[in-house]
């Protein structure tokens, strides 16, 4: 027997199991010794066993739960069974990550209050066109204190201007240098409705410290207190290039957009009625709301823009040309 068998040691050498794992898949039903020794209790195992435990150690160092693992064990020779077992858990993981990735977010913010001063140097005339491209789309139900403010995102080498109210979303990216931890902070809207009452220009230069804000803008100050609450992750909203991207002349484009036909269609969630302005491109037909779509327009303050499409209840994206980090979103109307 032993010539032709191994021994529960000799498997955890050649598996990367341990000897108390392989007890445990033992008496869960995943990996049964194919003899088990009557006097001794001791377990043997098939050579064929060997690629079953290697397997089993691999899928268990990604920690894939043990109804996987037991399944994947139970349809090996089923390519589609596993596949999809697979990337099941390939996309709990990736979910895992990006919760992780905001988490490790705001806790650097959270550090960050306590955390030496961060700078931003920029000019004013960037910070004021970021601001302004994103001010449409500030929030303003109290109920979501989040999003009623315009968040200054400090990550890895940018600095992103955003603002959404759940149906629009605005992302401006400006070029800055940075001093400090990097981090977030909520601008509060009142701050950002003073500083775009300015006219001057020159050199610019946000600093955030614990609560506190303080812009300055060609010797003048504008100080504030940041938003205490944490800002959505709008990062996992954004996305490639659509199916489709059409180029439109913006002059053009709003007397279609006044042109077009409208429909009343009924909201699923919450019956309540909207008036959808209905576009059509090609042979997809896409509601929207005339009043967001223009404001965003009005934002962007370019002759050309590149509208993206990936279907009828996908987001519209409005991007500037060459500015692949500044986009405008704007979530659909459903059609009936």
């Amino acid at each position: 027997m032993e010539g032709r068998m191994r021994g529960i040691g000799r498997l955890a050498r050649e598996s990367g199991l341990t000897v108390s794992a392989l007890r445990f898949y033992d008496g869960a039903g995943v990996l049964v010794p194919a003899h088990v020794d009557p006097r001794s209790n001791y377990r043997w195992y098939s050579d064929d066993q060997v690629l079953i435990a290697r397997l089993v150690a691999r899928l268990r160092r990604v920690g894939m739960p043990l109804a996987g693992i037991s399944r994947v064990i139970e349809h090996r020779d089923d390519p589609a069974v596993v596949d999809a077992v697979l990337q099941a858990h390939l996309a709990r993981l990736e979910e895992g990550l990006a919760d992780a990735r905001r988490e490790l977010l705001h806790a650097r913010s959270l550090l960050a209050q306590e955390s030496p001063m961060t700078s931003i140097s920029t000019t004013t005339t960037a910070l004021l066109d970021a601001l302004r491209a994103v001010r449409f789309a500030v929030g303003t139900d109290p109920g979501l204190p989040m999003l009623t403010g315009v968040l200054l995102d400090v990550a890895d080498d940018a600095v992103r201007v955003v603002a959404s109210d759940r149906y629009r979303l605005a992302v401006h990216t400006i070029a800055a240098d940075v001093t400090g931890p990097q981090g977030s902070a909520i601008l509060p809207i009142s701050l950002v409705d003073e500083l775009l009452g300015t006219t001057t220009s020159g050199p610019a230069t946000v600093r955030v410290a614990g609560d506190d804000v303080a812009v300055e803008l060609a010797g003048r100050t504008v100080r504030g207190r940041r938003v205490d609450a944490d800002f959505p992750d709008y990062r996992r909203i954004l996305r490639g290039a659509g199916s489709a991207q059409v180029e439109i002349d913006v002059a053009r484009f709003r007397g279609e957009l006044a042109a077009a036909p409208t429909r009343t269609v009924r909201r699923a969630e919450d019956g309540v009625e909207q008036i959808a302005t209905v576009l059509t491109f090609g042979t997809v037909e896409v509601g929207v709301n005339r009043e967001f779509l223009l404001q965003a327009l009005d934002a962007e303050a370019a002759g050309q823009l590149v509208l993206d499409l990936d279907g009828p209840i996908a987001p519209l994206v409005l991007r500037g040309a060459g500015r692949d980090g500044d986009v405008s979103m704007l979530m659909p109307i459903k059609l009936d």
